[in-house]
């Protein structure tokens, strides 16, 4: 794009592209020099015209971030009755009523308004997204227009516009630094990094921004000092609105919905073979079509769990329940099932590995003891020049006393360039009053000033060997994660406030290094064990931080994390997705990581079949948030993060994360009771029936006969949702395998219709039952081995060994009794059914006692090879 003859970077002209502010490469617009910008920016670095900036505002658009889209209730309505297995039930509502059911039309219907109407409520979230990041810029700006300072709306800054900016304000654009004076600005809301970052013009070779001192993002929060800077991009063409972009667009289906669905349309194909084939037969052998065509169709519904979306909905909504009491607040129900599914967690440094909170690790010497010299003198200095960074924080909690009868007769404040700050300390002795020149800054810069150091209770020179030794015992503490100040001394009055009266730059010199304090951010002391515990889950932890490699690295390795091979941002932006999905395999550790590098990780790790789980606050984690297949946030976290999430923590440690692993594996767990149940009992019993049909005079049962058969097995079956599970359910990642349940049918489906043949023989060839009596007998055989069979094929363990929940058996047992009764009393008129002699009723109980004692002994095979897959 171009005005006035200029070309614009890519930054102003893709505004929708989250890769530009925030990534490495090429276009990293801090690496040019500001004047090379400006000719870009077909602009000045004294600011644009308000003619100039209206043009340029119409072109690249107001300074916001466009919000989500918000599908309508209706939408919303549609895309949930369009799935397969709603389609099914709505057909079999249909069914009902065409038939005369009206009692079982309503009770599908009413089954289908309670699932949708329960996950629209649960998973209801009014999409803030980018409402939360408006909130998190500034409202207006000093902006120069015409030469002159102005404030304005936020919205109207352009690329080209130079705004000014002091401590306290909120970062308003995406731009390089003119000029700065003290300068520094905390950008935890989009590094997740909590140390205040000094902020200095000049371009610098890093393409990665959390190295870019010259360069401001918006959001960012300005800590100290004054800036004057250069606006390069604005709106969704920024680090931060790349975010917006991303949490915009509309997320794809769940795990769990992909596979539901996959099992819909399995089911939904098996039952239309299975009723086309019987209906042709029906009409080769010359019955009525009419009859037929009933008879076809419900044995397709009869393949149908109609309660399905219930018992998933229920489950998942206790599931939800019990998670909340493990604090943790689940924004989207499915998600349940996926963090259960998990074999990836992709994790932040700061506040989840670690507390967040800087502290002051250790205090030593010149000669690298340890000694409490240095924190008091250092703890001094922040306290008498009023320094209140996290580090001075630190100070002031290890030494809080350390400025009792000190006072400041003159202060040199910190200065960026010098990157160090003095205070004159005195206090009032028997000799008289001490005077203690105190300077701590940046250790290169105050061993710059040095000529000295203190050993132990010794002064040493600070020679070049000793200068040597200092950087190397330095670089070891960075290694460890550490980051250090130094500090030093000189006794008496400077020269410099004996002529002027104050602390001159000069007066810092020639003095006796007295030693570093040693700070870091220390890993939460539940972080182990909750690792430990993923661990044993069979879930594999990645870090994704924006802080340096090797401090994450040593974060890690603190926590057993295995960092012996790590990856930064820039490595991550030189590798193809190709080259990114082979290294995910075995990289535990990403340091310097931008938003964009972040996605790039979670969507190779997704490539390689993982479950990824994405835990963050920031809204550098936002992106991440979205993409994985289950997002995590904290309630303390940035708003963005929080809306962009699919479950908060109310406690942001990664053993809430463990137990809601553990939560969701039990919840799945007693789905997947459910769908075996169902495609085992229906599958048979369907089966039974359509080759009944095809060598019986007459349909085995009637159409009305086999809605009441599945109705009521569907109802045996609502206390699934408060069962108790196998523990060997929660050891491992579990996901849907359709090759497995179709494989489990096929064991447990032909068993239960080799005693359905039994029956039938029994029932013809030794009873002699007629039609009526055939159809009532055959149905009570049904329903009891349906129904029974349920306490065998809910564990893969010995009866008794896991006992089921009372609601369970409650419900079991109702529904069976309900299932005898209705045929054997004067309701069962309606629905074609007979009372029965004794014997027949004795052969039926029989019958089911041996298929029961079958199907014990072909479980653990039928489970064992079909029900789930590990990863």
């Amino acid at each position: 794009m171009e005005i006035a003859g200029q070309h614009f970077p890519d930054a102003a002209r893709r505004s929708a592209n989250p890769t530009v502010a925030g990534d490495a490469g090429a276009g990293a617009f801090w690496t040019e020099p500001h004047e090379l910008l400006c000719q870009r920016l077909g602009c000045g670095s004294a600011g644009l015209s308000s003619t100039g900036a209206a043009e340029r505002l119409d072109r690249f658009g107001p300074n916001l971030d466009k919000p989500p889209s918000r599908t309508g209730p209706l939408r919303a309505l549609l895309r949930r009755l369009l799935e397969p297995l709603m389609l099914m039930l709505l057909l079999a509502a249909g069914v009902s009523a065409a038939t005369g059911d009206a009692a079982s039309a309503v009770i599908i219907v009413l089954v289908i308004v309670a699932s949708i109407g329960l996950d629209t409520v649960q998973e209801a979230r009014a999409s803030k997204a980018a409402a939360a990041l408006r909130e998190q810029v500034a409202l207006t700006a000093e902006v120069c227009r015409d030469g002159v300072f102005r404030t304005l709306s936020t919205d109207r800054i352009v690329p080209g516009d130079v705004f000014r900016v002091r401590a306290g304000d909120i970062i308003p654009a995406d731009a390089v630094i003119l000029s700065a004076d003290g300068f520094s600005a905390n950008e935890a809301a989009l590094t997740g990094e909590p140390f205040a970052v000094e902020k200095r013009p000049g371009a610098v070779s890093s393409t990665v921004a959390a190295e870019a001192t010259n360069a401001l993002f918006r959001g960012a929060v300005a800590q100290s000092g004054e800036a004057v800077a250069l606006a390069v991009a604005t709106g969704r063409a920024t680090l931060f609105g790349a975010a917006a972009a991303l949490l915009a667009e509309d997320g794809g289906l769940s795990p769990f919905q992909r596979d539901l669905r996959a099992l819909g349309f399995v089911i939904a194909r098996a039952a239309g073979v299975l009723s086309v084939a019987v209906l042709a037969v029906n009409l080769v052998l010359g019955r009525p079509l009419l009859e037929s065509l009933m008879f076809a169709v419900a044995l397709a519904v009869g393949l149908t769990p109609e309660l399905l979306p219930m018992i998933t909905t229920v489950t998942l909504s206790r599931g939800a329940v019990r998670m909340a009491q493990r604090k943790v607040i689940v924004k989207r129900l499915t998600a349940i099932h996926d963090l259960g599914a998990m074999t990836v967690l992709c994790t932040d440094k700061t506040g989840t590995l670690t507390s967040a909170e800087i502290v002051l690790a250790a205090s030593e010497d010149g000669g690298g003891q340890a000694a409490h010299r240095p924190a008091e003198l250092a703890a001094l200095c922040a306290e008498l020049a009023g320094d209140r960074s996290w580090m001075d924080t630190a100070l002031a909690a290890a030494a809080p006393d350390a400025d009792d009868g000190w006072s400041a007769p003159s202060r040199l404040g910190f200065g960026y360039e010098r990157r160090r700050g003095s205070v004159l300390a005195e206090r009032a002795g028997d000799g008289g009053a001490e005077r203690l020149l105190v300077c701590k800054g940046a250790p290169e810069a105050v061993m710059d000033v040095c000529t000295s150091r203190r050993v132990g209770d010794a002064i040493a020179d600070l020679d070049a060997e000793a200068r040597a030794a200092l950087a190397a015992q330095l670089k070891r503490h960075g290694e460890q994660g550490l980051r250090a100040i130094a500090v030093a001394t000189r006794a008496g009055t400077p020269d410099g406030m004996a002529r002027t009266g104050s602390l001159e730059p000069e007066d810092e010199s020639g003095l006796v290094l007295e030693g570093f304090c040693l700070f870091e951010d220390p890993p939460k002391p539940t972080a182990a064990h909750a690792l430990t515990r993923l661990a044993a889950a069979g879930v594999k932890v990645k870090v994704l931080s924006g802080d340096d490699p090797t401090v994450v690295a040593h974060v890690a390795r603190q926590l057993g994390i295995d960092a012996a091979d790590m990856l930064s941002g820039a490595e991550v932006a030189h590798l193809s997705d190709d080259a990114l999905r082979v290294r995910v395999r075995s990289v535990n550790v990403f340091g310097r990581m931008t938003p964009n590098q972040k996605v790039r990780v979670v969507r190779a790790l997704m490539a390689n079949g993982e479950t990824v789980g994405f835990l963050g606050d920031g809204v550098n984690d936002a992106p991440g948030l979205k993409l994985a297949d289950v997002g995590l946030s904290v309630d303390g976290a940035t708003g963005v993060a929080r809306a962009a999430a699919d479950m908060i923590l109310l406690a942001p440690d990664l053993d809430v994360v463990a137990d809601g692993v553990e939560e969701g594996r039990r919840t799945f767990a007693n789905i997947l009771k459910y769908v075996r149940m169902g495609a085992s009992s229906n599958f048979g019993n369907m089966l039974s029936m359509a080759a009944a049909s095809l060598f019986l005079p007459f349909l085995p049962l009637l159409a009305t006969q086999i809605l009441l058969n599945n109705l009521l097995y569907d109802l045996s079956e609502v206390g699934i949702p408060f069962d108790a599970v196998d523990e060997a359910d929660l050891a491992t990642p579990q996901q849907w395998d359709m090759t497995g349940l179709v494989r489990f049918a096929a064991v447990m489906g032909p068993l239960s219709s080799l005693f359905d043949f039994l029956t039938f023989g029994v029932l013809l060839l030794v009873l002699g039952a007629g039609v009526e009596a055939f159809r009532t007998a055959w149905f009570l055989e049904s329903i009891a081995t349906q129904v029974l069979v349920v306490f065998l094929i809910r564990t893969r363990l010995p009866l008794g060994e896991t006992p089921p929940d009372r609601r369970l058996v409650l419900s079991a047992v109702g529904a069976l009794a309900v299932a005898f009764v209705v045929p054997l009393s004067g309701l069962g008129g309606w629905f074609g059914f007979v009372p029965l002699p004794a014997t027949t009723l004795g052969a039926v109980a029989g019958i089911t006692l041996v298929y029961l004692a079958c199907a014990q002994r072909v479980k653990r095979y039928a489970m064992g090879v079909a029900t789930v897959h590990r990863t």
